[in-house]
């Protein structure tokens, strides 16, 4: 859980080094006590959020396009135009999924980096040995959390390019018609997006279950 501490020095050096490479934040965080196994805690949590954001917003533009082909009269133009934000709306939260995962895996990289430069100042031969125990688990726990954020990443696109698809012919085809040729791609996007929500919601377990032994001693 983000402490008040981590989100106040943040802001702090986010505001000083917004021209500044990684490394020169990381370093400016590590001046204020915040360390990059906070940062990549605090980034995995932030993606955690965001795909429980694009869960959401998956699942109603689900509901919003039930709704299209279930239309019965009115104003097409008006349920196209909810169509088409549903989907805005969905491009916008991938995008954001996508920005989570890519900043977890710098800061991540940085930080294995660093462990396994700083076995080599270890003067006990013990405690390194533990030392580079320690690293070897948690990179292996690192990797089986990314392969699951990765593959529910790699679920986003085809979902937003049958959407997308979705939009456009609706877009130049505001009848009955097309309304009747767009029921037989429901199935196949709900299909789509229900494997895309559970996908998430696994690499969500394994992000927290991550973060847990990440925080045990």
């Amino acid at each position: 859980m983000k402490t008040a501490t981590l989100k106040t020095a943040t802001l702090f050096v986010a505001t000083l080094l917004l021209a500044g490479c990684q490394s020169t934040y990381y370093s400016a965080m590590e001046k204020v006590g915040i360390h990059k196994r906070d940062i990549m805690v605090d980034r995995i949590e932030d993606t955690q959020t965001a795909q429980e954001q694009a869960q959401v917003q998956f699942q109603s533009a689900l509901e919003q396009f039930q709704s299209v082909i279930n239309f019965e009269g009115g104003d097409l133009e008006a349920a196209y135009n909810d169509l088409n934000s549903e989907y805005q709306d969905s491009l916008a939260a991938a995008e954001r999924v996508r920005g989570r995962i890519a900043s977890v895996q710098s800061v991540s990289d940085a930080l294995f980096d660093e462990w396994e430069d700083e076995l080599n100042l270890y003067k006990s031969d013990s405690l390194r040995r533990a030392s580079a125990q320690k690293l070897k688990d948690t990179r292996r726990q690192y990797q089986r959390m990314m392969v699951s954020l990765e593959k529910s990443e790699q679920r986003m696109q085809p979902v937003l390019d049958a959407f997308q698809d979705q939009v456009l012919y609706l877009k130049h085809n505001l009848n009955a018609r097309a309304i009747s040729a767009l029921k037989g791609e429901f199935n196949t996007i709900k299909a789509d997006i229900d494997r895309l929500i559970s996908d998430m919601q696994v690499s969500i377990d394994q992000s927290r279950q991550f973060i847990q032994a990440l925080k045990q001693p």
